[in-house]
């Protein structure tokens, strides 16, 4: 039986709190009347004859689907101008990398005509030396100007040039390599594919072209000399050029003058001076211009005043103030071995030493 306030038959089915009631829950709020795509006409436009009571409205563009839209279209034109420059890249894409082949090397003495001369003083012999004008350290090696080549940046090739006179530097111009008393700073630089060869080059040294420590380094017999002078005098050039896509290549011609006095002697000892001429090929790939290192393609060095017959292999024996080239033939040289370097010997003419 129904409660005071319903009717006599009961809550109609579906009617207003009716156990039925299945749209209660439902709430048709304003963005819900937005979305639908039915719209019923209003009053007004249902008087004219034969309208509709709804009309179909067109669908929402919501601005999502256009964000959409134009980040595809963004991407779309990032990547073809990714692949537009990595095609057109002026300096082209890696290659593979080759290994570094064995350096090449001699070491030519130049022995003097009669006596060495010298001086007490060091600044005096240079003062009376070809070696007047030159700069002191590495002031003498300076940078060229640089500029890219067609597949090597600007700063690539500077980066070359600056390990070849880092080499330079360190190898012929560092009191401890001079002395022979470590190799650290030049090994440093070499590329991996060479080490194996620096290292047995001082290790095992041999006169066949490929495993000579003064191919690599000046390095002067402790036992027989010293600086007398650490103001080096140096005159050097450097060339960078490119020999193919992946690989750059640097020339350099640097004359060393050093003034050296007896191991042992007193320090007004006279002094003489002793000239190495160094023409070293350097090469470098990609990755030796990423971490610093360089490739040593060739090394051909004058030395003088030293005696023809004496060994170079591992030292350089300069002769010193008042001595004379030993007399004999330079060390023998076997044709028939693979591995033999031709033993050659110069004279040091008496325009490359000093005057009065």
């Amino acid at each position: 039986m129904g409660g005071p306030g319903d009717p006599p038959e009961g809550t109609p089915e579906g009617g207003p709190g009716g156990a039925e009631d299945e749209y209660r829950s439902v709430v048709f709020d304003e963005s819900f009347v937005r979305a639908a795509r039915l719209q019923e006409f209003s009053a007004q436009e249902r008087m004219a004859d034969h309208t509709p009571a709804v009309r179909r409205r067109p669908p929402l563009h919501r601005g999502l689907t256009r964000q959409l839209l134009i980040l595809a279209v963004l991407i779309a034109v990032a990547f073809g101008t990714a692949i537009y420059m990595g095609v057109r890249h002026p300096y082209g894409s890696p290659q593979a990398r080759r290994s570094a082949e064995p350096l090449r090397m001699s070491v030519i003495p130049l022995a003097p005509q009669g006596r060495v001369p010298g001086s007490t003083d060091a600044e005096s012999l240079y003062a009376h030396s070809p070696a007047a004008e030159f700069e002191v350290g590495a002031a003498g090696i300076p940078l060229p100007a640089t500029r890219s080549t067609a597949h090597f940046s600007d700063s690539q090739v500077t980066s070359a040039l600056s390990s070849a006179r880092n080499y330079l530097v360190r190898s012929s111009l560092d009191p401890d390599v001079l002395a022979g008393r470590q190799v650290r700073s030049a090994r440093s630089l070499i590329d991996a594919d060479q080490l194996d060869q620096f290292d047995q080059s001082f290790d095992r040294p041999a006169a066949d072209g490929r495993h000579s420590a003064t191919g690599w380094v000046v390095r002067l017999d402790p036992s027989r000399a010293r600086l007398a002078d650490d103001r080096i005098r140096v005159q050097g050039t450097l060339q960078a050029t490119e020999t193919d896509s992946a690989t750059l290549e640097v020339s350099a011609d640097t004359i060393f003058v050093y003034a050296l006095r007896p191991s042992g002697a007193a320090a007004d000892a006279p002094v003489s001076l002793f000239t190495v001429r160094r023409r070293l090929t350097f090469r470098f790939d990609r990755d030796n211009l990423r971490v610093g290192q360089l490739q040593l393609a060739g090394s051909y060095a004058q030395a003088g005043p030293l005696s023809c017959s004496e060994d170079a292999t591992s030292y350089l024996r300069p002769l010193l103030f008042g001595q004379t080239a030993r007399t004999g033939a330079p060390a023998g040289t076997n044709p028939f071995a693979t591995d033999s370097a031709a033993s050659l010997c110069g004279t040091l003419s008496t325009d490359a030493q000093p005057t009065g």
